[in-house]
């Protein structure tokens, strides 16, 4: 089977991009009514979780590599900073603030909503390896604009302090994730599903 792209394969199918949209759109709905129980009830699963060992190894191995990401960023920003594994300073005036990044803060919960609109983003017949490239993008992206993500908590943190990093974090980082998904589909049903010759 020949997967080059052309004008001819490259229209996909609209039934399934609205289905697509639309359970993006329903997932936002819902998350948007009952985003301060999630939030309350996130940090209590966190509170439960972080008593056993089983979060170790993403916090071993996951969250120091995140945090020299942001810290990175953070200095060809101008930033000064003063690096750690989980816990970095982020240094204004003089004054150095301390960021810690938990297990719970590397962005699980976009790659659950990812994998959730896997199951319809892909139901078109698709080719093998234009599912495969949406698949790396998304994972890739999701990652990406997590890393995005908690950097610009930091920022907030830095700029206007504690309390706005803290409403950032827990209501406009969901909104950031959901705006991803939404480019993210637009992107793939435009320049990278190709629908088999067959449809």
């Amino acid at each position: 089977m020949n997967d080059t792209p052309s004008s001819a394969l490259r229209k996909t199918n609209p039934l399934v991009e609205k289905k697509t949209f639309q359970s993006i759109f329903l997932v936002t709905v819902i998350i948007l009514m009952i985003l301060p129980f999630v939030t309350t009830f996130n940090e209590f699963l966190t509170r439960i979780v972080e008593r056993l060992t089983l979060y170790r190894w993403i916090e071993n191995i996951v969250v120091p590599y995140e945090s020299r990401l942001v810290v990175a960023i953070l200095d060809l920003l101008g930033i000064e900073t003063i690096p750690g594994e989980t816990v970095f300073s982020v240094v204004k005036n003089g004054v150095a603030q301390s960021v810690r990044i938990s297990w719970n803060c590397i962005g699980w919960q976009s790659f659950i909503l990812f994998l959730i609109t896997l199951f319809t983003g892909l139901q078109g017949s698709y080719s093998r390896s234009s599912k495969l490239e949406t698949v790396a993008i998304g994972f890739l992206g999701t990652f990406l604009v997590n890393i995005f993500r908690i950097t610009l908590v930091v920022l907030v943190l830095y700029v206007w302090g504690q309390f706005p990093a803290i409403l950032f974090h827990d209501y406009a980082s969901t909104l950031l994730i959901i705006v991803w998904l939404f480019l993210f589909w637009w992107f793939s049903y435009a320049y990278v599903l190709v629908p088999t010759k067959g449809d």
